[in-house]
């Protein structure tokens, strides 16, 4: 049969962008997009500086004040743990107690107690701890006495100090004058020696008021 020339070919199909000719490489996958950087580690907190041990010189307004007033008899000021301390001449202790309580406010005597440094020249602190209710506030005056000097009461500024100072008294053997009536209040009168003193070993007694009053030999 012949061919009709007006008949056509169907037209071959289309190459489809999958098909490529034999033998043409194969295209490179695409590079992985790069990976995010690490956060930096964050910085350790900074580390403040240790506090300073020991007491530091102390000029505010309060040792201003002090010093107005009584020159010299402040002998030195400092701080030590946020709290002002001040070394007052021992015959100026009764003085400066009252113009601490009515002048500047240290109401209440929070405590009156005693060091004992026996290789120092000046072998006793006394220690007189202060607060004011109204300022919210803590004052420490202490005064240096040497073996037998006698130190100032203030019992007439605190009515408290009558008790501490006798309870000094009876630990140290350090006499306060002026005081209304200082005697032992924790030890018998009659017993020997003052316990707090460095050079009374804890085992030390009055062996004789042991004997006499509990008729034993030995209270340990």
């Amino acid at each position: 049969m012949v061919n009709d020339p007006s008949e056509k070919k169907p037209p071959a199909p289309a190459e489809t962008p999958s098909e490529k000719p034999a033998g043409a490489s194969a295209e490179k996958p695409a590079a992985a997009p790069p990976k995010p950087a690490a956060p930096a580690a964050p910085k350790p907190p900074a580390v403040p500086p240790p506090p300073k041990e020991g007491p530091v010189p102390l000029d505010n307004d309060l040792v201003k004040r002090f010093k107005a007033r009584f020159g010299d008899n402040i002998r030195e000021a400092w701080t030590d743990r946020k709290q002002a301390i001040l070394v007052v001449d021992r015959e100026s202790l009764a003085e400066i107690s009252e113009y601490s309580r009515d002048d500047e406010g240290f109401d209440y005597l929070v405590d009156l107690t005693a060091v004992d440094w026996p290789k120092r020249e000046k072998r006793f602190d006394v220690v007189l701890n202060l607060y004011s209710f109204k300022k919210n506030e803590r004052l420490r005056l202490k005064v240096f006495l040497g073996e037998g000097e006698n130190c100032p009461s203030v019992t007439g500024v605190w009515s408290t100090a009558n008790w501490l100072e006798r309870e000094c008294f009876d630990m140290f053997g350090i006499v306060f004058e002026g005081h209304p009536k200082l005697t032992r209040i924790l030890l018998p009168d009659e017993w020997q020696g003052h316990p707090l003193r460095k050079d009374y070993d804890i085992l030390t007694q009055d062996t004789a008021w042991v004997r006499e009053n509990l008729g034993i030999e030995s209270g340990q």
